[in-house]
């Protein structure tokens, strides 16, 4: 039985490979792809008698990991400067508004319709309003740089105050000044605390000079989120923040102090670093969905009992969406269908129903089914959209060249003008700074 686990997982996660490398053309978000891939597994396996031993506890796990992997795949990705301001900005509002808007419309229908207390209703609801990094990121390749950029930014920080927003409503039973007090000062010492392991582990990845120096890096980056969770800080913020500073040391070398980490070793190591990161969140978000799929049952994705709500949280999600756009300014053709549902949401409903403190609820509704339908729908109307919006290659390449021109020639540090005498010869040099 242990051959032919290996083989079935082998033979899937190479397809799952081939999957991400077709994506370019096929436009199909691998989510899709994946979850069917595990369903299909799940009905092979059950036609030819093949034992399965028992998955569905490694899902939370699997789930955890390739959050971290993919918020720090995310965040290494980013620049971080003063021309990225306005786009972080509206990012951070992005993320922000549709999360409280979402959660707070649908808390208060869950709670007409299901018969629940608002509380209740609300925690429910939350895992519906946050936008799926570990799909949109890898979903954008092909639009335009400020637009993935936007959807990067977006997408990290909507698990990040999503995740917030849901242990707030969960670990407090009364809301009031000390709460509010509370929330932030757990807030201020995670980034505090964040900025100190940063320096730490950069200091380690520079002077490690052991052959096996990663996973060490890796493994303290996973077990510093773990244990901030424990304290039920907001520790996504950890992983964000590590991934900003170490991914833009460039940026950072006007600091005297980052001397001491020699900023040009430093980046050889990141670049080696960011390629591991890579695969591995490629990894464990292909298992993460395969599993997730295999566990599904076919009733579960044809429940017409919720079929209708799928399709009118769906239509709220773009609603908002595309009103939080159209303030923002952003563009709405390229980014309105790119709100992916997914793992985010499915850890959030895990932890729901593991947590004795929430009561159990039984409504007709709101379910299993209601979180994979919402999931497929999603992903399907994103696909479809990507399809009329996204940048050939040819147009990729030359964006990509326009934009290393741009950096060029706002890296010169002074224009040089030459003022010329009567008799035509250059008779004095003026060195004027750009930003003048």
């Amino acid at each position: 039985m242990t051959t032919t686990v290996i083989i079935i997982l082998c033979t899937l996660l190479l397809i799952a490979y081939i999957f991400d490398l077709t994506f370019a053309k096929t436009k199909i978000p691998s989510v899709i792809l994946l979850l069917l891939l595990g369903w299909t597994a799940h009905q092979v396996a059950y036609i030819f008698h093949i034992k399965i031993p028992d998955l569905e506890s490694i899902l939370p796990i699997l789930g955890q990991i390739g959050l971290i992997l993919i918020v720090l795949e995310g965040s290494l990705e980013l620049e971080l400067n003063k021309s990225k301001l306005s786009l972080i900005k509206k990012s951070f509002f992005g993320a922000l508004i549709p999360v409280f808007v979402m959660g707070f419309l649908l808390g208060y229908v869950f709670m007409k319709f299901g018969n629940l207390d608002f509380k209740t209703a609300l925690i429910y609801a939350i895992p519906f309003s946050i936008i799926s990094s570990a799909i949109a990121i890898p979903s954008v390749r092909n639009l335009s740089k400020n637009d993935r950029e936007f959807v990067i930014y977006e997408s990290s920080l909507s698990d990040i105050l999503g995740v917030l927003f849901f242990n707030f409503i969960v670990l407090h039973k009364v809301f009031g000044w000390e709460t509010f007090g509370s929330f932030f000062l757990s807030i201020l010492i995670i980034i505090v605390g964040s900025f100190v392991s940063t320096i730490v582990l950069s200091l380690l990845l520079n002077k490690i000079n052991h052959h096996i120096k990663f996973v060490p890096i890796i493994t303290l980056v996973i077990l510093i989120f773990s244990v901030s969770e424990v304290f039920h800080l907001p520790a996504l913020i950890f992983i964000m923040v590590f991934g900003l500073c170490i991914g833009n040391l460039d940026e950072l070398k006007r600091f005297k102090w980052i001397e001491r980490f020699k900023p040009d070793e430093l980046n050889s190591e990141v670049l080696k670093f960011k390629e591991l990161i890579i695969e591995g969140a490629f990894l464990v978000r292909a298992i993460f969905f395969i599993l997730f799929g295999f566990l599904l049952e076919t009733s579960e994705i044809l429940n017409t009992e919720t079929i209708i709500w799928a399709l009118g949280i769906t239509l709220m999600i773009y609603i908002v969406r595309f009103i939080q756009l159209k303030v923002s300014k952003l563009n709405v053709k390229a980014l309105l269908f790119v709100a992916p549902r997914g793992l985010i949401t499915i850890l959030l409903f895990l932890r729901i129903t593991g947590n004795d403190s929430i009561p159990e609820i039984n409504s007709s509704f709101i379910n299993q089914s209601l979180i994979v339908q919402v999931i497929i729908l999603n992903a399907i109307i994103m696909m479809i959209a990507l399809m009329f919006n996204s940048k050939s290659k040819v147009e990729l390449v030359e964006e990509a060249k326009a934009e290393e021109l741009q950096v060029k020639i706002e890296k010169d540090e002074v224009i040089t003008k030459e003022f010329l005498d009567s008799d035509g010869t250059a008779s004095v040099k003026i060195h004027i700074p750009t930003d003048d």
